[in-house]
């Protein structure tokens, strides 16, 4: 049985879900951003708020870095692929307008998985001997406490402790949701984790199917159920310019586009202005059939 449905929103309603300020998990440009979301979120003139990439951030990290959205970065990596390094982000780290909590990818998943458990932190040995250290006073190293059991340890063992990540809301784009409110990721796990990890999830969806993916063997295990889905909105084309797997491609002159435009704050701004501060389109749809 599924459990009831969570709320469906109209995108505006959505957004407004995310308060000022919140810890914000979003996924890489691969797994489902929710970029129409951002762009209300951008409209709606978002402050102070504190990125969590998963594990890494790329375009709609920059367009919020460049709209002055947000106030801290925890993330693995920032980064716009193919399409060189994000030009806001850069100009913010260079006028130190953002504050950065650099991470590993490992890192960051054991943040999440320990919230996922409910567990104060994960230990982690492979930052070991890394300057991290030296930038990240919350992670704790101490001697593994089994170490004398373990032969040829000698009794030392240091391990990092990694801080469970317990994000306020977790944001991100899929394919389809059904009228229970489960929503189908197919293969994209790190979303998963991230509702499992955070106190509300967020979801923009292509469609709204009349079944139940749980009832389903070949979804269910590529599904999130409901338990854990705060709300939902329908965004047609709701990832681009990026694309969504088995949906449609990212628009790659768009992302062009904006990349030479972001170059300047000057160009961003008129980027913004012309696309999206200019009057939201109509990404939303009825339900539709399975």
């Amino acid at each position: 049985m599924s459990a009831q449905a969570a709320e469906t929103l109209e995108l505006d309603e959505l957004v407004a879900r995310i308060p000022d300020g919140a810890r914000l998990a979003l996924p890489p440009d691969y797994s489902g951003c929710a970029m129409a979301a951002v762009a209300a979120l951008i409209r709606r003139g978002a402050r102070r708020l504190h990125l969590v990439g998963v594990p890494a951030l790329g375009f709609q990290a920059d367009w919020l870095i460049g709209a002055g959205c947000v106030g801290t970065i925890e993330t693995a990596a920032m980064t716009l692929g193919e399409y060189g390094l994000p030009p806001r982000f850069n100009a913010a780290i260079k006028a130190r307008t953002v504050r950065i909590m650099d991470a590993t990818c490992p890192a960051i998943h054991a943040g999440l998985q320990a919230a996922e458990k409910g567990i104060p932190f994960l230990p982690l040995r492979g930052i070991l001997g890394s300057d991290l250290l030296k930038h990240r006073p919350d992670w704790k190293v101490i001697d593994n406490p089994f170490a004398g059991d373990e032969p040829g340890t000698g009794g030392q063992d240091p391990i990092v402790l990694i801080p469970a990540i317990r994000p306020d809301v977790t944001l991100f784009h899929a394919a389809r949701a059904d009228t229970h409110g489960n929503v189908w990721i197919g293969v994209r796990r790190e979303l998963m984790l991230m509702a499992h990890a955070s106190r509300t999830t967020l979801v923009t969806v292509e469609r709204i199917e009349d079944t139940d993916f749980l009832r389903d063997e070949r979804l269910a295990a590529g599904t999130i159920p409901a338990l854990y889905i705060s709300a939902l909105a329908v965004a047609r084309h709701g990832a681009l310019p990026n694309g969504l797997a088995g949906e449609y491609p990212a628009d790659s002159k768009a992302l062009a586009d904006y990349v030479s435009a972001a170059q300047s704050a000057e160009g961003f701004q008129r980027w913004l202005s012309e696309g999206v501060l200019a009057a939201a389109p109509d990404r939303t749809s009825a339900r539709v059939p399975a």
